[in-house]
């Protein structure tokens, strides 16, 4: 990026402050671009003068969104790119982000065509990127209280309970609006992730930060207002919730696995898995004991009662330690340093 174009981004109203160190950052951003016809060329010539490329990404649009960028768009950062077949979301941002690293970008920025998201903010959403504060920033629409009353009482309630998921299957338990599709990761950091096992449809962006927490790459929220027009959304919570519950599960196992018995070992290790013994073994002899009692007709002795009850709440208590060493080993030094020189599969160099 020039140094004009870094100016431009950097000294804009919503600027991060010119004070960042990174002043020559190059900044690229990622359209997703599926029947969002009717606003994409609005969302592009908003994005800010300091990003120096827009990648715009066709997903085998019925609606031909390449093409109309191509004829209608004068703005020389834009390309377009495009999917022979619809791959969703996940499918489209991952063709951007492959095509940004190969160009040099530094970060990467995804937002989506159909205008909910103001690219003005985007300063913002790179800023603690670029001051080495974070490896991906998402948005939150739920930071401020006042403005959620402007979201639709069915998103809002959806995202609330896809976030509580989303916290114990990612382990960033200090995140929130998981679904938020406005986000920004460091190049480095996107080289890591597994393009190939990520989910590339409505999943996405929590599976991504699924990815993220196993490299345990810092994840930062910031603060933004939705904006609803006349734009449709495709995600129904109600045709995606059981997918996403089976998902959440599979990812929770992963990440415990992973965390507490691949690559480490720890007393919350052990209290994971003395405490699910204690638990299982409470309520398997309880159930046995009190069948045999109806059977016989007979009250369960006191201390029968006992040897049920104080493995169960013996092993809940460990549960509970486990889980509050989990919310504390939210990852807090950024990654993306550290990778400086890193070429994931070929070592350093």
């Amino acid at each position: 990026m020039s140094s004009t174009d870094s100016s431009l981004l950097l000294k804009s109203p919503v600027s991060v402050a010119s004070r960042d160190p990174a002043v020559d950052a190059r900044i690229a951003v990622v359209v997703p671009a599926y029947r969002v016809k009717r606003h994409v060329l609005q969302v592009i010539a908003s994005v800010p003068a300091g990003v120096e490329r827009i990648y715009v990404v066709d997903d085998a649009c019925p609606e031909g969104s390449g093409v109309f960028v191509e004829e209608q768009c004068r703005d020389p950062r834009v390309t377009v790119l495009r999917n022979p077949v619809n791959l969703g979301v996940g499918g489209a941002v991952m063709h951007g982000y492959r095509r940004a690293a190969e160009d040099g970008a530094d970060v990467v920025v995804k937002i989506d065509g159909d205008g909910q998201m103001d690219p003005a903010m985007l300063p913002r959403m790179v800023g603690p990127i670029l001051r080495g504060q974070a490896d991906y920033t998402k948005g939150n629409r739920f930071y401020d209280l006042r403005c959620i009353s402007r979201m639709p009482r069915a998103r809002l309630f959806g995202n609330a309970v896809l976030s509580f998921m989303a916290k114990a299957s990612s382990g960033y338990w200090d995140v929130f609006d998981p679904t938020n599709g406005y986000t920004a990761i460091h190049a480095r950091v996107a080289a890591l992730l597994p393009h190939e096992k990520i989910s590339a449809r409505y999943f996405f962006e929590t599976d991504m930060l699924f990815r993220l927490g196993t490299f345990r790459a810092v994840v930062v929220d910031v603060p933004m207002d939705a904006q609803y027009g006349d734009e449709v959304s495709n995600l129904h919570i109600r045709r995606v919730v059981g997918e996403f519950l089976f998902k959440h599960i599979r990812n929770f196992g992963k990440r415990v696995f992973y965390s507490y018995f691949l690559r480490d070992l720890s007393i919350a290790s052990l209290e994971l898995v003395i405490g699910l013994a204690m638990v299982l073994f409470g309520v398997v002899f309880g159930a046995w004991q009190w069948y045999e009692s109806w059977m016989a007709g007979m009250a369960t002795p006191a201390g029968t009662v006992m040897l049920a009850v104080v493995p169960v709440l013996v092993g809940l208590q460990l549960l509970l330690a486990f889980f509050a060493y989990d919310i504390a080993s939210v990852p807090r030094l950024p990654l993306a340093d550290r990778l400086a020189g890193y070429i994931p599969g070929r070592g350093n160099r």
